[in-house]
């Protein structure tokens, strides 16, 4: 606000200047005063002069004041002063300025034939203008310490939606006004510069640097050019999180608005050493959203990329810690549409995660995307990765981009633990409008190692080969859907997911939910494995609405049951008929030949069957069939006769877990009835 009010004061001053010393009051109106800055409306001052006296008092009013090209609009200015003459035929004033019920400014004049200075001071804050009559229409400001929220209303002009909510401000600006319109230039030096949009979309803290500004408007058009270095702070801008770094960053920014139109960005420069160097032009709708973007960006070394420029990308899809090595290049072009066409060149590029759950080692290739009808065509690959402790080799994927996807030419082979994992059909969809990603792919499992599996991931030694095939699975908002299922090889059976998901796999406590069917296990391999005991047999069994959070079971609904098979042996050894007395809050019982139990190893059985429905934390137990609060598990077959029975229907999930990993220690003691 303070390029029209000393213009206004300046101009009332001027014109009591010809009062006579002597006089003892004098007043001036007038309904209206123009300067090519601004325009004051109801404008009174009052000279009060007492007779030999050597200072008089000064009082302007002014009912409104406007100053279009720089946004300020103020309403009942009253400034009060002791006037008193200097030499050269000079004037001077100094006192309070006060703008409604706005705490008070100082303001101070003194003018004389030559030049003109003035101050406006709050507090530390000083802004000092120096006109010289000879250049009437250039004004220069000195700076100190001017808080921003001074510059709000200029700020307006550019960008209505901004609002200045700290910082200060140090340097010196020309101002020129001629006809043609308004010229402001100089260099500012900020300190701890904040902002924000009405919608909070767009926010700046603690934002540090020097400038130099070249603003020209006009009634018909508005040139703007910004240049200098950012030190430090943070701002927001949509998903996009900058952290500055305390070393300089290069900017420049040239912009220009035509009557009506939007902002125009011709040349748009950021330059962070050899951490990302850019280069981009955009255009502005009338509405301040984007309607045109031309990117262009490189980085010679990575590993800062993501803290400072990339965190809030890779957030969304919770990669906001990953780890980034090595170099690339980018160019991206975008309409009001989105994304229209891009391209990245990886050069030996490593990408890790912080939580060990995924990894590639050595990215390299150009792959490009388009939104046009004619195919493009790129490739990406990799000298090996990790998938949730699973270790795989080193692939190439052949890409052609048209009509807004990214298809992996051929089916791609990528060794996985002794085995291949093979992908096919792989179409990829950037986000687009309102939409965010989306991925589809088949899959399929060939002869893996279970047992270098069961090692990854910290399983007992389970022995075999995996194989099975996912005809479809999709990638959107955040969740994997498995259309079709997964079917896998295990045991000398088979293991039949369907219903499968996995939301925010790379996120913050993901979720999976399935249902499993299994038939015809081999029950020996299993049971050795997991140190139960030795149980010989097949096995049919289900588990329904499974549901793990951060990969801990929290509900399902389970069975387990015997499948007799001709020509194949049914036994359990002692051990495992004690462990599943142990798990299960079970006893076992025999016939009367049961003082003979100790001289068998092993025992025949008709039926194994048990159960659990999981809920809040409580194992709802059930068996073959039950008896009142009992339930079988082993029905037992041969001599001597030997069964199982449960009698507490509801088992602590936690307590549970604790006795299966007892049994697996071999820390475990039969109950005998």
């Amino acid at each position: 606000m303070v390029r029209p009010i000393l213009t206004a004061c300046l101009c009332l001053v001027a014109a009591l200047a010809s009062l006579p010393a002597q006089a003892r009051t004098a007043q001036l109106r007038a309904v209206k005063v123009a300067t090519p800055v601004a325009t004051l409306e109801r404008v009174r001052a009052r000279l009060d002069w007492a007779d030999g006296a050597d200072a008089g008092e000064l009082q302007l009013w002014a009912g409104r004041v406007e100053a279009p090209d720089l946004g300020y609009r103020f309403r009942d200015l009253h400034w009060r002063c002791p006037l008193r003459r200097t030499a050269n035929a000079g004037w001077h004033c100094e006192g309070e300025l006060r703008a409604g019920n706005a705490a008070p400014l100082r303001l101070a004049v003194a003018f004389d034939a030559a030049a003109t200075q003035a101050s406006l001071a709050k507090g530390a804050a000083r802004i000092a203008l120096d006109r010289n009559a000879a250049s009437p229409d250039l004004t220069v400001f000195d700076l100190r310490g001017v808080p921003l929220a001074w510059a709000q209303a200029l700020l307006a002009q550019a960008w209505p939606q901004g609002h200045l909510k700290a910082g200060t401000a140090d340097g010196r600006l020309q101002v020129a006004s001629t006809r043609a319109g308004l010229r402001v230039e100089g260099a500012l030096r900020l300190r701890g510069a904040g902002f924000e949009s009405a919608d909070a979309s767009i926010v700046g803290e603690d934002l540090g640097g020097e400038l130099r500004l070249d603003y020209r408007g006009a009634a018909a058009s508005t040139q703007a050019t910004v240049e200098g270095e950012l030190r430090g702070g943070e701002f927001l801008a949509g998903n996009s999180y900058v952290a500055l770094p305390p070393t300089p960053v290069g900017l420049r920014i040239e912009a220009n608005r035509q009557d009506g139109a939007g902002w125009a960005l011709p040349r748009i420069e950021w330059r962070d050493g050899g951490v990302l160097v850019a280069d981009a032009s955009a255009r502005l709708a009338p509405d301040g959203t984007l309607a045109a973007l031309d990117l262009r960006a490189r980085s010679d070394d990575m590993a800062p990329l993501r803290p400072r420029y990339l965190s809030g990308w890779l957030g969304l899809v919770g990669l906001g810690e990953v780890e980034l090595r090595g170099a690339m290049e980018v160019e991206a072009h975008l309409d009001a549409t989105g994304l229209t066409g891009a391209s990245a060149l990886l050069h030996g590029v490593d990408l890790r995660d912080p939580a060990g759950r995924f990894g590639f080692d050595g990215l390299r290739g150009d792959l490009r995307y388009s939104a046009g009808a004619e195919p493009i065509a790129s490739a990406l690959e990799w000298k090996a990765g990790r998938l949730h402790g699973l270790a795989f080799g080193a692939a190439r994927l052949p890409f052609a981009s048209a009509g807004g996807e990214l298809r992996v030419r051929e089916a791609v082979q990528v060794p996985l633990m002794g085995g291949t994992l093979g992908l096919r059909d792989v179409v990829i969809r950037p986000p687009q409008g309102d939409g965010g990603a989306d991925i589809r792919f088949g899959l399929r499992l060939s002869d893996i190692d279970f047992g270098k599996v069961s090692e990854a991931l910290g399983l007992p030694p389970f022995q075999g080969r995996l194989g099975g095939d996912i005809p479809l699975a999709r990638y959107a908002d955040d969740r994997i859907e498995f259309d079709g299922g997964l079917t896998l090889g295990i045991f000398d059976g088979r293991v039949a997911f369907s219903s499968l998901a996995l939301e925010r796999p790379f996120g913050t406590a993901p979720s999976l939910s399935a249902d499993i069917a299994m038939d015809d296990l081999d029950l020996l391999r299993l049971t050795e494995v997991l140190g139960f005991g030795s149980i010989t047999g097949r096995l049919d069994g289900r588990i329904d609405g499974l549901r793990l959070v951060d990969w801990t079971p929290v509900a399902f609904d389970a069975s387990f049951v015997t499948d007799p098979v001709p020509g194949v042996r049914q036994r359990i050894s002692q051990r495992a008929v004690q462990n599943i007395s142990s798990v299960g809050d079970a006893s076992f019982i025999t016939s009367l030949q049961g003082r003979l139990i100790g001289l068998f190893s092993d025992f025949g059985y008709r039926r194994i069957g048990i159960g659990c429905r999981l809920e809040n934390e409580v194992c709802a137990m059930s068996g073959l069939h039950s008896a009142g609060n009992a339930f079988t598990i082993v029905e037992g077959k041969g001599i001597p006769r030997l069964g199982v029975v449960g009698y507490n229907r509801a088992v602590n999930w936690p307590t549970l877990v604790e006795r299966l990993v007892a049994v697996g220690k071999g820390d475990v003691a039969p109950v005998v009835e």
